[in-house]
């Protein structure tokens, strides 16, 4: 059995002052809380995995140890369950407890490698393992859990193009920055009652069939327990399958609240290094931070950037947003900034640029 390369920063030491340490210690007290109420209402330990990626080298397996209710048999939840097409209050995905630091085994190409989850009991981790170019599975399993499978996409050397793009407000449409919507969109909202960005699916979709062999990562800050409300989105908007690169709400070991922007900025940087021979297509919107954060990026990844393309808001998004950033002056840039409304502006801009 080997062991993972790199795991999450979530296992360093808590950092800090001494309220920053109680600050933790409470918090995880109420865990602990809630692990006990959980078990008395007889909810069950759960892995889910995520899709993640990797190269024929080594793969990132992503996944999240939970303590989950089981579903009554003819219930409202378990047709849910069984039918993504079901309506599902946003909720539900938060009615879970994380598993703390437990041991999970990874399978996959044969080797089997233990890693341990981090406090919010999610699993993000490196492992070394000769792949082909293409889909894999990775059974994850735990103690008292059913093993989970997740799809690996291992991208090949020859892979000369990605795509990353954002999700809120960039292929569906949330408006989630001014914190009550952001609330009601994530804990209210009935999952399909989200909208699609105009053509944004289709202009995926094309770029698949010009690089076929692409990578796409769904780069987010919106929290891992949207991740299954997120999948089943892409899945019946007919966006492509992709990784979800998600974060956690809460406290860090060295921080008071996560950081969105450095979430963002630590992951580009990250698949930057990870394929220093592909260029990357990046999408965004110019409501939150993305120009701000490709814009970063470009300065010191430019050659691995074959263009920006920023969804505009509209005048009632911006709005409900609290505002967006000004479209900012890249006449100086080596990499194309494409401005649009929708999907079909950006595909016409990136036929001119023989991207697509």
């Amino acid at each position: 059995m080997e062991l993972a390369s790199q795991q999450s920063p979530q296992h360093r030491p808590v950092s800090g002052n001494r309220v920053f340490r109680f600050a933790h210690w409470t918090s995880d007290t109420v865990n602990r809380l809630r692990m006990k109420t959980a078990r008395r209402s007889k909810f069950v330990p759960q892995i889910i995995a995520y899709q993640g990626y990797g190269s024929t080298e080594w793969v990132r397996v992503l996944g999240r140890v939970l303590l989950t209710s089981k579903l009554v048999p003819g219930s409202q939840a378990e047709q849910a369950a069984q039918n993504g097409n079901q309506n599902v209050r946003g909720w539900r995905a938060f009615t879970s407890v994380p598993i703390q630091f437990v041991d999970v085994d990874i399978e996959i190409g044969g080797v089997t490698t233990r890693v341990q989850a981090d406090r919010g009991g999610l699993v993000d981790v490196v492992v070394p393992v000769s792949l082909t170019p293409g889909w894999h599975k990775a059974v994850l399993r735990a103690e008292g859990t059913e093993p989970a499978e997740a799809a690996i996409f291992v991208i090949s050397p020859d892979t000369r193009m990605g795509i990353v793009s954002d999700i809120d407000d960039t292929i569906m449409v949330t408006a989630l920055p001014r914190p009550f919507l952001a609330l009601w969109n994530t804990f209210v909202l009935n999952e399909r009652a989200r909208m699609a960005t105009p053509g944004m699916a289709v202009l995926m979709d094309r770029l698949l069939v010009e690089h076929p062999d692409a990578p796409v990562i769904y780069l987010s800050t919106g929290p891992w327990n949207a991740a299954p409300t997120l999948a089943r989105f892409l899945s019946r908007n007919m966006y492509p399958s992709g990784a979800l690169l998600l974060t956690d709400w809460g406290l860090t070991p060295d921080r008071w609240f996560r950081s969105g922007q450095e979430h963002k900025h630590r992951n580009l940087e990250l698949l930057a290094r990870e394929f220093p021979d592909m260029r990357w297509l990046l999408f965004g919107d110019n409501g939150q931070h993305d120009e701000a954060i490709y814009s970063g990026f470009t300065k010191q990844y430019g050659d691995r950037v074959a263009a920006i393309g920023i969804r505009q808001l509209s005048a009632g998004e911006a709005v409900l947003a609290g505002g967006h950033s000004e479209n900012g002056d890249h006449t100086g840039s080596a990499v194309p900034w494409i401005y649009s409304p929708d999907g079909a502006g950006m595909a016409k801009s990136l036929k001119d640029l023989g991207l697509l």
